[in-house]
């Protein structure tokens, strides 16, 4: 959770440019989402996963919610009236697929059980968590008695 002071206020959010320190293409140009198939896209051909997901405001501005980094994806650019949600969806699976979710960039670190590093978005995904290692203390580091 960031908790930052712009425009003299305090605010205390997380949103995906954060966590990577920059905004990605496809939240500036539309274009760049129009060919996301959702139903290509979904895992196990159950779309009703995507119906939980819908377009939200952050700090003013469209926003969609991912939960796998815990983060606001802002969308800057217009949004046809009538496909708010359709394209918080599309932007959503573009952000899950092309890698940039914070969460899924940790899950090569944490993951504890074999699993696509992409999710079930991105067929052929490498599968990482199979070979994971509880983390160690670092030499001269000592537990705690608690």
């Amino acid at each position: 959770m960031s908790n930052y002071e712009r425009d003299g206020q305090r605010t205390i959010t997380i949103d995906a440019e954060r966590l990577a320190g920059k905004t990605f293409d496809y939240q500036h140009d539309i274009s760049l989402v129009e060919d996301v198939d959702l139903l290509a896209a979904t895992p196990g051909k159950d779309i009703n996963w995507l119906e939980d997901v819908t377009l939200l405001v952050e700090d003013g501005l469209p926003a969609v919610f991912d939960r796998y980094s815990n983060s606001f994806i802002k969308i800057y650019f217009p949004i046809p009236e009538g496909r708010e949600d359709e394209i918080a969806r599309k932007v959503l699976v573009k952000h899950l697929q092309s890698g940039n979710s914070y969460g899924i960039r940790l899950k090569d670190q944490h993951t504890k059980f074999p699993q696509p590093e992409l999710g079930p978005w991105v067929h052929g995904s490498r599968t990482v968590g199979d070979n994971w290692k509880p983390p160690a203390m670092p030499e001269g580091w000592a537990r705690s008695g608690h």
